[in-house]
């Protein structure tokens, strides 16, 4: 990386304040690298580098900034210089940040905008949390349908210096409604004399402003488009969406998805800058609430309390049973949790995924049954640990582990789909969460089994 490499050249030059050789050296450097610059650096090492920045790179580097950094190198700014880097923001950028501050900051930065950008603020900020709206920038292009392609060529070289992408220009009519999208391409290989008219097809997708932003990640997705249109329930065109703001939305929906199927609640802050109070709270409730689960495991275990005291050899393999229904459960969520967040299956699959899970748990317990048996089989050839009904013993052990492996794996692929239906995240059907539900009947499995196949011998 640029930054890494010229890192210990930048802190001489900030140390032997040669602050106009630093703004020429950075004055070429990308808003991205000068940005990965900055996060590694000291609060005041990153006040002087982003201070020396020209205007325009300063407002674009901080676009690039974590929410934290940005909140400091405010606090370590006047009021004038808050200013200028928020009116040059762009308006989705400049919306991701006022909506993670508190209420009276937001509203103090506010004020420091144009009357221009504070209209564009508080329209973006007035759609829904989470909705399209609040991925949406103004800046774009939109030509009329009557015009020729010099006078499209011409308005671009006249207002799309400061838009967010001209890859694409949007056809609007007298009213401003989307007809239509063409190609800045189809542009540059038209005649001057031809119309937008005659390069349109009618083909176009467009996001409704109220529209989730997942629903925009699937989209982006589906037509591999850098930007696409926003418009509102009557089809007039609101702004753009790009893409930088749509992977952003899709880290943070992966993001939590990992962390509910690790049995955490999501992380609003990084890692490594979360208070200790706040982990402990995202992490303890899950905890509190896997342990209270585990506890109908114990009661499940007392119910067999005479049969543990007849056949002790049982209880050497209940950490094994459990194990591989928790095993099993936790790979069968996981997988459909994916699937689902991926839009490879839907909640009218459930019976097709059933079917092949369940062929999935049969075949996977057979495969851990014959090891199982063969493990027994082993173990006794060297020692008589298991005593003379060691065969029923790993017969049982054996048919308890494809129960409780076809157990797991239904109860793992099925919960998802029930959460689901209910309105809820499927995410929160955790690998832990699955591996407790999962134990407790795979107790009922195995105790039941054993009853069943040594019935007149240990039991």
């Amino acid at each position: 990386m640029l930054s890494q490499l010229l890192k210990p050249e930048i802190k001489s030059l900030i140390d032997e304040r040669k602050l106009s050789t630093l703004k020429e050296v950075l004055s070429d450097w990308s808003p991205a690298d000068i940005a990965e610059l900055i996060a590694e650096m000291t609060e005041n090492d990153q006040a002087v580098v982003f201070r020396v920045l020209p205007h325009d790179l300063a407002a674009d580097t901080f676009e690039y900034l974590e929410f934290d950094m940005q909140v400091t190198l405010l606090k370590a700014m006047g009021k004038e210089e808050v200013a200028s880097i928020l009116n040059e923001m762009s308006p989705d950028d400049r919306t991701a940040l006022l909506e993670d501050l508190p209420s009276s900051a937001a509203r103090q930065m506010m004020m420091l905008l144009s009357a221009e950008e504070r209209q564009i603020a508080k329209t973006l900020l007035g759609y829904p949390e989470d909705s399209v709206g609040r991925l949406m920038t103004p800046d774009y292009l939109a030509v009329k349908p009557a015009w020729n392609i010099e006078a499209v060529l011409n308005y671009i070289r006249k207002n799309g210096k400061d838009k967010e992408t001209i890859n694409t220009l949007y056809v609007v009519n007298e009213k401003g409604k989307l007809i239509d999208d063409v190609r800045i391409r189809d542009i540059l290989l038209a005649e001057f004399d031809q119309l937008v008219l005659d390069l349109m097809d009618q083909n176009y997708i467009a996001l409704n402003v109220y529209d989730d932003q997942e629903t925009a990640v699937e989209i982006f997705k589906k037509y591999d488009r850098i930007a696409l249109p926003v418009v509102d329930s009557f089809g007039v065109l609101l702004g753009i969406v790009t893409v930088d703001d749509v992977l952003d939305v899709a880290e943070e929906e992966a993001t939590e998805d990992i962390h509910k199927i690790g049995g955490v609640t999501a992380l609003e802050e990084a890692y490594s800058s979360i208070s200790l109070f706040e982990m402990i709270k995202k992490r303890g409730g899950w905890l509190a609430l896997l342990f209270v689960g585990e506890m109908f495991t114990a009661t499940a275990m007392g119910l067999f309390e005479i049969e543990i005291k007849k056949a002790i050899v049982l209880t050497l393999f209940i950490p094994l049973i459990i194990s591989s229904g928790g095993n099993s459960g936790s790979q069968a969520a996981t997988l459909v949790i994916r699937a689902l967040s991926l839009g490879e299956i839907s909640l009218k699959d459930w019976l097709f995924v059933m079917r092949r899970e369940i062929i999935t748990g049969v075949v996977l317990g057979a495969i851990l049954a014959v090891i199982g048996f063969l493990r027994i089989s082993v173990w006794e050839a060297f020692s008589d640990v298991y005593g003379v009904h060691w065969l029923l013993v790993g017969f049982t052990v054996s048919l308890a582990l494809i129960g409780v492996v076809l157990w797991g794996t239904l109860s793992g692929s099925m919960l998802p789909f029930i959460l689901k239906k209910l309105g809820a995240d499927p995410a929160t059907s955790s690998a832990p969460l699955v591996a407790t539900m999962v134990d407790v009947v795979g107790l009922i499995i195995y105790f039941g089994v054993a009853i069943f196949v040594l019935r007149g011998t240990l039991l």
